[in-house]
């Protein structure tokens, strides 16, 4: 895993913040100036911030441990899910549901419903169900899918949450500061980084800018997959 390079996030974007106006002090230390009443990050700190947190995601992948990514924005959405997805790691990219997390029980039965309504779906041979039942379930698994298709397979809460916008996303980092639950995330000019363990101080309202954190993150943790898969491989040799 290399270091991100000044250029590479330079050409991202990431170095474009909010308006000075919308800032928020705490960032201060890592603003670099300002330009036509716009801030602009300085992109030394977001490398090895981002180092940082992708090291922190590796450890998390190679250990076994599930890390969520958030990101309920428009231009977010898409880039996180196949992100996500390609590593296997749980997603939220529709509305975060209040509860996600701190009422994560009540969360499983609705994905257990959702799978239930599947099986009835794909079904053959269960003949009691009208056309305009199979219509009506048909549209409640398209909704459910929507929402909870990006947790079906998380059986418990995740160790560590990625997100996309802390200012945004705030409900989801309230509800894992509540729980203890370590987070990561893109931090504009306009948040608070202390809120966050592994702030990554970038724009995060530009699509190149999401993609190429997230893509940098989702990379770390395939290597520490990766680690993980030879270091069980390993251990069956010795055996």
């Amino acid at each position: 895993m290399q270091k991100p390079t000044y250029k590479e996030l330079l050409d991202a974007g990431c170095h474009f913040g909010h308006l000075r106006k919308k800032w928020n002090p705490k960032m201060t230390p890592y603003i670099f100036m300002e330009h036509k009443g716009v801030h602009i990050i300085d992109l030394n700190h977001t490398s090895t911030m981002l180092e940082r947190a992708a090291i922190a995601a590796k450890a998390m992948a190679k250990s076994g441990k599930k890390i969520m990514f958030v990101a309920t924005k428009k231009q977010a959405r898409d880039i996180v899910q196949k992100a996500a997805e390609s590593v296997g790691m749980p997603f939220v990219t529709e509305r975060w549901l209040g509860g996600m997390m701190t009422n994560f029980m009540t969360i499983r039965k609705s994905v257990k419903k959702m799978q239930n309504i599947q099986r009835m779906l794909v079904d053959t041979t269960l003949t009691s169900i009208t056309k305009k039942e199979r219509l009506t379930l048909s549209r409640e698994h398209a909704k459910m899918s929507k929402q909870l298709g990006g947790i079906e397979q998380l059986n418990r809460l995740p160790s560590a949450i990625f997100i996309v916008d802390i200012h945004h996303e705030h409900l989801a980092l309230a509800e894992a500061k509540k729980l203890n639950i370590k987070t990561l995330g893109m931090v504009d000019t306009n948040s608070d980084p202390t809120l966050v363990d592994f702030a990554i101080p970038s724009n995060d309202d530009a699509s190149k800018a999401i993609a190429f954190i997230t893509n940098y993150i989702a990379a770390a943790i395939q290597e520490g997959l990766d680690e993980r898969k030879a270091m069980k491989g390993d251990e069956t040799t010795e055996a």
